[in-house]
């Protein structure tokens, strides 16, 4: 289940200026089975491309990617959480997580069966006949999530997942992340602008560059699990890399001409 991607570069050409953005240059990576990664670094950087590049939704112009040692496709086998959540309005809670299974050919019992577990397993199980126009926004993301997992998936790609919720909520779902994960086997690429996010959910996390983005560094997180056991807000270990990683983000948006706080730090 090992991802790798070997020297990728992405560039995009604008419809109407056709202007060229150069979104991604040289990425190297190696992500292990059961690992939990996040991808942090500047606006723009080239984090949602990445991912998408990971489920075959875009090509890469030049290099090499791999997952489970096969060129990236979407399937059954890569479960995906946008940061919005795309649910079906016409269908209840179960019939949305039932979906993909559905496309799958799986039968309706089973898709049923299936969905009721994740239902369970995300708290919304007494609200399984209910539609999403009825529910919370953190109660729709836990259907996104539901329907993401509800395959099994080996890979779960998630693209800022938790960006739209409200402070209380956001806590809530990485917990319920956090969780869900210990329980399941699998590889976790997770795209976040926060930083305290991504040190308290990752075994690893990879700092982006400016665009074009390329792997700055990758940290190794040494929080121990579970996490939801104790406050690891006020860990050294968390507080340090929170503020190493803040430290370097903010060192490259500075230095970066093309944004808006270039310069800033010499002010």
């Amino acid at each position: 289940m090992t991802i790798l991607l070997r020297d990728v570069s992405k560039t995009f050409r604008r419809a109407r200026s056709k202007e060229t953005i150069e979104a991604l240059r040289s990425v190297s990576l190696t992500v292990d089975v059961n690992c939990f990664v996040s991808l942090v670094g500047p606006s723009g950087c080239g984090k949602t491309t990445l991912l998408r590049m990971l489920n075959g939704l875009i090509a890469p112009d030049s290099g090499e990617i791999l997952v489970g040692g096969a060129p990236p496709a979407p399937g059954p086998h890569m479960g995906f959480v946008f940061q919005s959540f795309r649910l079906m309005p016409w269908r209840t809670v179960r019939s949305n997580v039932c979906f993909p299974l559905e496309l799958s050919g799986v039968s309706r019992a089973e898709c049923e069966a299936s969905a009721n577990r994740y239902l369970e397993m995300v708290g919304l199980t007494r609200f399984a006949h209910s539609f999403p126009n009825e529910l919370s926004g953190g109660m729709k993301q836990r259907v996104a999530l539901a329907r993401a997992l509800v395959g099994e998936p080996e890979y779960l790609l998630m693209d800022e997942p938790f960006a739209a919720l409200d402070a209380q909520t956001r806590e809530f779902m990485q917990l319920e992340l956090l969780r869900i994960s210990a329980r399941r086997k699998g590889v976790v690429m997770f795209v976040t602008h926060s930083v305290d996010e991504a040190v308290f959910l990752s075994d690893r996390i990879v700092l982006m560059s400016p665009r074009p983005g390329r792997v700055a560094e990758v940290l190794d997180v040494s929080l121990p699990h579970p996490r939801w056991d104790y406050d690891v807000h006020i860990r050294p270990e968390f507080v340090e890399m929170r503020h190493y990683l803040w430290g370097r983000i903010k060192d490259m948006v500075a230095a970066d001409p093309e944004s808006e706080f270039y310069g800033r730090e010499r002010d």
